[in-house]
């Protein structure tokens, strides 16, 4: 008999041990012990609109409208990022993040963005901080410009990252692309009603290819919506800084093409 109490896999708690493993891994390979990893101590703290995004030429993401705020973790100065609707400060060890619950929010972006940037330094990793200025619009072009080439609509975005979604829109038409949301739900951006994010199955159901904000890694809805994908045999490209490092542990495509 299936036992129903079984925990259902979080994608998170696993990127944690493989990314366990893989320090595990650096360390023998240089044959030093783990602790040398753990002496330097994780900061993260939310960063300042103009520190995370510069001046973008529109003013309707979600990080400009107070909507998520982007944390930064440094790790011997190598910084790593990720979106999340938390605000905190955190100061610790290695092994302290390592150790956290994962229970709150808060406590997910400080991991994910720790992994980035001690992925970073490490050299497993690249692309963890965020573009500034002209570098969402530039990203969007690039993105719609792959996406022409791939030729595959109607397209699907999950997480609302109104650049991108204006790419589309030009490429494919307002009636060929199809948006969910969890904080922008019933909105009309680029011509296009926004779907509710809590229930997206008509988007995967209808999108071969869909593409997902990281931060769905933060929030936890990624299981879900991976299971989904599974289910309607969905094409998934996760886009963004915040899942940059668990992308390479999970083997997961990722598109960023403007991040430093």
């Amino acid at each position: 008999m299936k036992n129903e109490n079984t925990e259902k896999p979080d994608l998170l708690k696993i990127a944690r041990l493989r990314f366990i493993s893989e320090l595990d891994r650096w360390c023998d390979q240089r044959d030093v012990p783990r602790d040398e990893l753990d002496d330097q101590v994780v900061a993260t703290r939310p960063l300042s609109s103009t520190e995370a995004i510069g001046n973008p030429e529109r003013d309707d993401f979600p990080l400009l409208r107070g909507k998520e705020v982007l944390m930064e973790a440094n790790y011997r100065g190598s910084c790593g990022q990720a979106f999340t609707s938390a605000r905190g400060v955190f100061s610790g060890t290695l092994e302290e993040v390592l150790k956290l619950p994962l229970e709150k929010t808060f406590e997910r972006a400080v991991l994910v963005s720790t992994i980035n940037g001690v992925m970073r330094h490490l050299g497993l990793v690249e692309g963890t901080v965020h573009c500034r200025d002209a570098g969402p619009r530039d990203c969007a072009a690039l993105l719609g410009q792959l996406m022409r080439r791939e030729r595959i609509c109607p397209a699907g975005l999950v997480g609302m990252q109104p650049a991108i979604l204006s790419s589309l829109v030009e490429i494919f038409g307002p009636e060929r692309v199809m948006v969910s949301d969890l904080v922008s739900a019933g909105e009309i951006r680029s011509g296009i009603k926004v779907l509710d994010g809590s229930r997206p199955e008509p988007l995967f159901e209808r999108c071969p290819i869909v593409l997902i904000t990281g931060t769905t890694l933060v929030n936890g809805t990624i299981d879900g919506l991976l299971e989904l994908a599974d289910r309607f045999e969905n094409r998934v490209v996760f886009y963004g800084t915040t899942i940059a490092g668990a992308a390479r542990l999970l083997g997961l495509e990722r598109w960023c093409f403007c991040s430093e």
